[in-house]
């Protein structure tokens, strides 16, 4: 995909001198190494560029390439080690807003030990010896809503493994609307984004030390018939 500069500014949620808060759309890439594609941290450090601002984009976490949500990013050095360290402790949290194929439970917990192929940019779920290497994996889910043998989730993730909300919802015999590499059926039409939003961040500012909270209501083709259901 190509982004405009006003696309680039409307996905910009929050920006102050040490961090930016972004609601990256889907399809577009948070880093890759190929030069005719465009990716959010270069397009965000050529608008500081531009802006005549020095310095460079810091990625704290990431979203797979399909999917979209709230992204923070920093501007310094010290405010990316700061939320480097807040994302490995407590005090950052993360939701996601997700649909599913089939009922689920109207609530759950799903631990899985989880094993990446690099070679395939996969993951998978592994038992016993196979599990050597292996990294636990831990997150729970509410329905909120079920319609057409589909169900939508809000996820809450305690662990941020390689595709994990995508890896361990299959398993659960749940694959993501969308979600072809693990189990799902894609809906008709080219180019249909995962129905998965990184929905609501919580975290502590890196220098002021207050309380940040952003929310985002996805605007996904996967998420459209759950449209009444979805609030900030």
């Amino acid at each position: 995909m190509r982004m405009t500069t006003r696309q680039i500014e409307r996905m910009i949620v929050y920006e102050d001198e040490e961090l930016l808060v972004v609601h990256k759309p889907p399809f577009l890439a948070v880093e890759t190494k190929n030069i005719r594609q465009q990716d959010l941290v270069s397009l965000l450090t050529n608008r500081r560029v531009a802006n005549g601002a020095r310095g460079g984009i810091y990625v704290i976490h990431r979203l797979d390439q399909p999917v979209e949500g709230l992204l923070v990013l920093a501007k310094t050095r010290e405010a990316a080690a700061a939320l480097g360290r807040e994302l490995t402790g407590s005090g950052f949290s993360k939701e996601y807003y997700a649909v599913v194929q089939g009922v689920t439970e109207s609530s759950g917990s799903l631990i899985h030990t989880l094993q990446r192929n690099g070679r395939t940019n996969t993951s998978a779920v592994v038992m016993g010896a196979a599990a050597d290497g292996g990294k636990e994996a831990r997150l729970s889910y509410e329905r909120l809503a079920v319609k057409d043998e589909k169900s939508l989730l809000r996820i809450a993730l305690d662990t941020g493994r390689h595709h994990q909300i995508r890896v361990q919802l299959a398993a659960a015999g749940h694959p993501l609307v969308g979600d072809v590499k693990y189990g799902g059926q894609q809906p008709s039409g080219d180019g249909h984004p995962l129905a998965l939003c990184s929905s609501r961040l919580c975290f502590t500012h890196p220098k002021s030390s207050e309380p940040m909270e952003f929310c985002a209501v996805p605007t996904g083709a996967g998420f459209a018939e759950f449209a009444s259901e979805l609030h900030v």
